[in-house]
């Protein structure tokens, strides 16, 4: 409980009295780390109010991007637009020889965020791949959770990886369709997708993912579209570039004063 709450009376309507507010106290530092104090956080202001409003734009024009009028473009399942999915299996936990040293790169679904994924957190061995159903899944596949509260996310895999049984990696026919055009198609759809799934937790099964359509204007139209939400993407999600990148950097010099602030007696 904060000291305002706990300094609150009334039975019915809580009020705080002025005798409260005239006896609490605030550490008073130097003036320069008052102002340095301040600056950093008008700046973390400024700048998180300024990713809201990039993301209430993004929303905008991938909202226009992705809209068409009937008969503007031709539609298709993704049935029509793959080479082919994959899935993939969980080697048993308890076996050391699935794990221990692994340099194969293993994706769950926990690790599919809307993003591209360049690295797992986890790993199986050579011995995993032969044993079990796990098999590698190639680059650039748009990859959609199918399983209780990540379903309906997507991602696509920069690297050639594995993944658990709970994903299913759609290989796009690149002749047809752009597969960053499918990547901000399925996440544009989010709600749409997650909304099929059944059961308690609300699974997906590929069925589903596969008869899902698709607008398919020409390459030329989804290398535009593509162009202009990768760099709304970068500039609204990316930790290493961007608003995010400034914001992460604000809050570590506004918690580096804060704590100092915190050590005066």
């Amino acid at each position: 409980m904060s000291y305002f709450e706990s300094q609150k009376t009334g039975s019915t309507i809580k009020n705080l009295g002025l005798k409260a507010l005239r006896t609490f106290q605030i550490p008073i530092p130097l003036l320069a780390v008052q102002k340095e104090i301040v600056r950093i956080l008008d700046t973390f202001t400024e700048l998180t109010a300024e990713l809201t409003a990039r993301k209430k734009q993004y929303t905008y024009y991938r909202e226009q991007l992705l809209s068409f009028e009937e008969g503007e473009v031709e539609w298709k399942t993704f049935w029509e637009i793959i080479i082919k999915s994959y899935s993939g299996s969980t080697p048993l936990a308890g076996n050391p020889k699935f794990y221990e040293n692994g340099t194969i790169p293993w994706l769950r679904t926990q690790e599919v965020k809307f993003t591209d994924i360049n690295y797992t957190e986890m790993f199986i061995t050579d011995f995993a791949l032969k044993q079990t159903s796990v098999k590698w899944i190639p680059s650039n596949c748009v990859i959609i959770a199918m399983s209780g509260a990540t379903a309906g996310r997507s991602a696509i895999n920069k690297i050639p990886l594995t993944t658990n049984q709970h994903c299913l990696c759609l290989e796009v026919n690149q002749e047809k369709v752009n597969y960053r055009y499918v990547f901000h198609w399925v996440g544009f759809n989010f709600e749409n997708i997650k909304n099929m799934g059944q059961g308690a937790r609300g699974d997906l099964n590929s069925s589903m993912i596969k008869n899902f359509k698709i607008p398919v204007p020409s390459l030329k139209e989804q290398a535009r579209i593509v162009s202009i939400l990768d760099k709304f993407d970068t500039l609204t999600t990316s930790i290493s570039e961007g608003l995010p990148k400034e914001i992460a950097l604000r809050k570590q010099q506004y918690e580096h004063y804060r704590d100092k602030l915190l050590t005066f007696v």
